[in-house]
């Protein structure tokens, strides 16, 4: 194991983005623990999508072309009224005249295990070291140590807080509770057998043909796509919360789900009704902060636990590997022990403004409301200029321009200092 400038960071929770700054940093040069509170590596959930400026990061880390064998690439997005199936707007995603193209990169559609696996598996290849079953109870900025509930004290150089929207270490750095935000909506998951759903033929191009598939509804959406090597279709429907005030992920009823969308199209409403079960989770997010890191340049925040995102844009996990691949791409240009220090101000300087945009217009849900005018609902991804600053994003040209700066700033004012 490489120990640059024997320096140890230490990482706060096993998620994507954790693990993507794992990995990151890792390939640096750097010593690497991550602890995490489950006993064991995995992640719930079922589909994930991987957008191009995720995959991009993914084929840096020579993970592309795994991961690809294990997804389904969609062809294009395809959002439709949610009353006749009608189609609203279409983008390409693979082939000529697409995102693929246009961006270098595909869009993946894969289960999040698969995911999390082949991140686990390569953050292992390059040393980093696991502690499982360890509950965070403190963090002590000031020496850089985290405290275990088991009272076992951890030192660390660095510390990178990846807890994800219940955030132990947000929590800690802000010195109070901070509790995520109640966003009104809610979420139903189901997953359903494509061999069921070859059964019936209007069913038969949603189970066939890989494509994102979006259904726009008044307040409420729906989102479809294969995975599994095409075994499953995983629906996930967005809606205005009406569970319990005491719940917030489980079990939920079939029944209620499918009498709550009875006026939806004739292949949406038979969708549902193939669904056997479905898990139903409140939708909350976290308050955007001033600041992630620590005034002592040793701690900040990453991922959910800093930016947290809604998933109407796909960009969740996405905005995590950025963060993680900027983290790396910043420790590997470290030229001194106190280099590393200055990182994860420049991290935040970096990250802060477009991962907080990204938030903003996830909460927004910007062009995917159902317009009762009839105008139909706007695909986001089809702006050009969104979709530039969205997929275009270049981790290494961004890092090099602030890097720069900074270098450039800090030789400015050793030169002042000195005179």
């Amino acid at each position: 194991m490489s120990n640059k400038f024997q320096v140890h960071v230490l990482i706060i929770g096993a998620g994507i983005g954790g693990l993507a700054a794992a990995i990151g940093i890792a390939r640096a040069g750097y010593q690497v623990t991550v602890i995490e509170k489950s006993s064991q590596l995995g992640e719930k959930g079922a589909g994930i999508q991987v957008p191009p400026n995720s995959s991009h990061i993914l084929s840096r880390w020579g993970l592309l072309k795994t991961l690809s064998a294990e997804a389904m690439q969609p062809g294009s997005i395809i959002i439709r009224s949610y009353h006749d199936d009608s189609i609203l707007s279409k983008l390409k995603l693979k082939g000529r005249d697409s995102i693929e193209e246009a961006y270098d990169y595909p869009w993946l559609h894969i289960h999040r295990e698969t995911l999390h696996k082949a991140l686990s598996d390569e953050a292992t290849q390059h040393g980093v070291v696991f502690r499982l079953g360890s509950t965070v109870a403190g963090i002590d900025f000031q020496n850089s140590t985290v405290r275990i509930q088991d009272q076992k004290i951890i030192s660390a150089d660095i510390i990178i807080g990846a807890d994800g929207v219940n955030s132990v270490c947000r929590e800690a750095l802000l010195g109070r509770p901070d509790p995520p935000v109640l966003t009104g909506d809610m979420v139903y998951r189901i997953s359903l057998s494509t061999t069921e759903m070859k059964k019936h033929v209007e069913l038969e191009a949603l189970a066939t043909k890989p494509n994102f598939n979006y259904w726009a509804g008044p307040g409420e959406h729906a989102v479809g796509y294969l995975i599994e090597h095409g075994t499953q279709f995983n629906i996930v429907i967005a809606a205005k919360d009406n569970l319990p005030f005491s719940f917030s992920r489980g079990k939920g009823d079939v029944n209620e789900m499918r009498e709550r969308f009875e006026g939806w199209s004739s292949t949406f409403t038979l969708l549902l009704e193939l669904a056997s079960e479905s898990t139903v989770w409140r939708l909350c997010c976290g308050r955007e902060m001033e600041t992630w890191t620590h005034g002592g340049g040793s701690f900040s925040l990453l991922g959910d636990a800093c930016h947290s995102m809604l998933p109407y844009l796909a960009q969740g996990a996405a905005q995590a590997v950025e963060d993680g691949a900027v983290l790396g791409a910043l420790f590997s240009r470290c030229e001194s022990r106190e280099d590393v220090f200055d990182v994860l101000g420049v991290y935040e300087e970096l990250r802060m403004p477009r991962a907080n945009m990204v938030a903003r217009v996830s909460r927004e849900k910007v062009g995917m409301r159902w317009r009762d005018s009839g105008e139909g609902s706007l695909n986001p991804w089809a702006n050009l200029n969104f979709q530039k600053e969205l997929f275009g994003y270049d981790v290494e040209g961004e890092v090099d321009n602030t890097w720069n700066r900074y270098k450039a700033a800090t030789a400015e004012m050793r030169k002042s200092n000195s005179q």
